[in-house]
C-alpha cells in the first residue's frame, strides 16, 4: 500500500482512503453487513488505513456499523474520519450534542478528522456566527477530535475565502479528469499546495460515472495498457496529484475492493503518456455533449419559468457518460416539473441573448422527449 505523510500534521495516510457511504445493501435498503465488514477487514490487512464515515451516511446507520467493525483492530492503527452536519446545526448547543451522539454511534472516544460537511459559503458563514469553530477547537483541547477540516460544494471563489479564513488541518474537494475547472476544481488544488493543506479527494471516478465509459471512449485506455481497470485511470490520474494525500473510494462490492488495493500496491504515478491517453479521453468525452450550453445563464430568467441551464446540463451529462439511471435520477429528483423544457412558450428572448447562439428553443424540445423516454 501507497502511504503519504501530512507534513502538517505529522500523518501517514494510506493513499487509499475507504469511504463508508455506498456499503452493499441488502433487498430492503440495510447495509449487508457480513459482506461489507469483510471488505473492510480485507482493505484494513491490505494496508488501507483511512476510513470516512459521516452522520448521515447510510440513513444515519454508516458511523454505527464503521464504528463496530473497527473496533476489530487497535485503535492507534487507523484513521477515523467523520462529519458534522452542518445543515442540523442551529444552535451552539446543537455541536456538542451532534458530535457526542457520533461518538456514542462510533463507540470511540475519539475522532481523528473531523470536517464541517459539505460547506458553501453561505454555509460557513452561518457556522462562523453561531462559534462553530471555537466549538470544534475546544474539543479539539478535550483530545476529543485531533484534526479540524471541511469537506467542500462550491465555487473556487468560496473555497478561496473559506480556505483562508483559518489555519486548517486538512480539507477535502471533489476532483477527477473531467471536472478540472467545476467547484475547487485545479484551481483549488494549487491553493492547498500554496498554503500545504492537505488535500483529501472525493468523487474521482464521479461517482461511478468514470468507471464505466462508452465503448469507443474506453478502447482509447485499453489500447493504453489493457490489463488496468478504466476506474483505475481516474484513481491513478487524481493520486498523481503530490498534494492529494488520500484519495476516497465509496467501494459497494468485494471487486472494487480488490481493484482499488491492486491500484495502489505498488502505486505508480501517470507517464507522460498515460496524461496523453486521459487527455484524450476527456476530448472525447466532451465531443459528445448534446449542446454547447456553458452555464452562464444569460438566458435567465426565463419568462416560462424554464431553467434552461439547469435542463442542458441534465442533457448534456446524459450525452457526455450515457449514464441512464443517473440521468433519469436528476430528471426525476434535481429539477422541478415547473421548470423543465416542456413548459417553453417559443418566446425567443432566450435566443436573442444566449451567447453561444444555441437553438435553444428545438433543444428544449428534443431534450424534453429524449429524457422523459428513460
Amino acid at each position: 500500500m501507497e502511504y503519504r505523510v501530512m507534513e502538517k500534521i505529522g500523518v501517514k495516510a494510506s493513499l487509499l482512503g475507504f469511504g463508508c457511504m455506498r456499503f452493499p445493501r441488502k433487498d430492503d435498503g440495510s447495509i449487508n453487513e457480513e459482506l461489507a465488514a469483510e471488505m473492510i477487514e480485507t482493505a484494513y490487512k491490505s494496508g488501507v488505513n483511512y476510513f470516512d464515515t459521516a452522520y448521515g451516511y447510510h440513513n444515519g446507520e454508516s458511523e454505527r456499523f464503521t464504528g463496530r467493525v473497527l473496533d476489530r483492530f487497535e485503535r492507534s492503527s487507523y484513521y477515523l474520519a467523520t462529519k458534522l452536519p452542518c445543515w442540523l446545526v442551529h444552535t451552539r448547543e446543537d455541536v456538542r450534542r451532534l458530535f457526542n451522539e457520533q461518538l456514542q454511534k462510533l463507540n470511540k472516544e475519539y475522532v481523528d478528522f473531523y470536517l464541517l460537511h459539505a460547506l458553501n459559503k453561505g454555509q460557513f458563514d452561518r457556522m462562523v456566527s453561531l462559534g462553530v469553530l471555537d466549538i470544534l477547537d475546544d474539543l479539539r483541547k478535550e483530545g476529543r477530535i485531533r484534526y479540524i477540516g471541511f469537506s467542500f460544494h462550491d465555487s473556487f471563489d468560496a473555497f478561496k475565502y473559506i480556505l483562508e479564513y483559518r489555519q486548517w488541518d486538512f480539507c477535502q474537494i471533489q476532483l477527477n479528469y473531467m471536472d478540472t475547472d467545476i467547484q475547487a476544481g485545479l484551481k483549488g488544488y494549487e491553493l492547498t499546495e500554496k498554503y500545504n493543506i492537505p488535500l483529501i479527494i472525493m468523487e474521482p471516478v464521479k461517482g461511478g460515472s468514470l468507471a464505466r465509459l462508452p465503448e469507443n471512449v474506453d478502447r482509447i485506455l485499453k489500447e493504453a495498457d489493457p490489463d488496468r481497470s478504466t476506474a483505475s485511470w481516474a484513481l491513478r490520474w487524481v493520486a498523481s496529484l503530490p498534494n492529494v494525500k488520500v484519495v476516497l473510494s465509496g467501494m459497494s462490492d468485494m471487486d472494487q475492493v480488490m481493484d482499488n488495493l491492486k491500484t495502489f500496491d505498488g502505486f505508480k504515478a501517470l507517464s507522460d503518456e498515460e496524461k496523453q491517453a486521459i487527455d484524450a479521453v476527456v476530448q472525447a468525452m466532451r465531443s459528445r455533449v448534446k449542446n454547447g450550453c456553458t452555464g452562464c445563464r444569460y438566458c435567465m430568467p426565463c419568462p416560462s419559468g424554464v431553467d434552461i441551464p439547469e435542463n442542458f446540463s441534465i442533457w448534456n451529462e446524459y450525452g457526455i457518460y450515457d449514464n441512464i439511471w443517473s440521468t433519469k435520477w436528476r430528471w426525476e429528483n434535481q429539477i422541478d416539473d415547473s421548470a423543465k423544457a416542456k413548459n417553453c412558450i417559443e418566446c425567443g428572448k432566450c435566443e436573442e441573448a444566449c451567447p453561444q447562439n444555441l437553438s435553444i428553443r428545438e433543444d428544449l424540445k428534443t431534450l424534453q422527449a429524449e429524457l422523459d423516454a428513460l
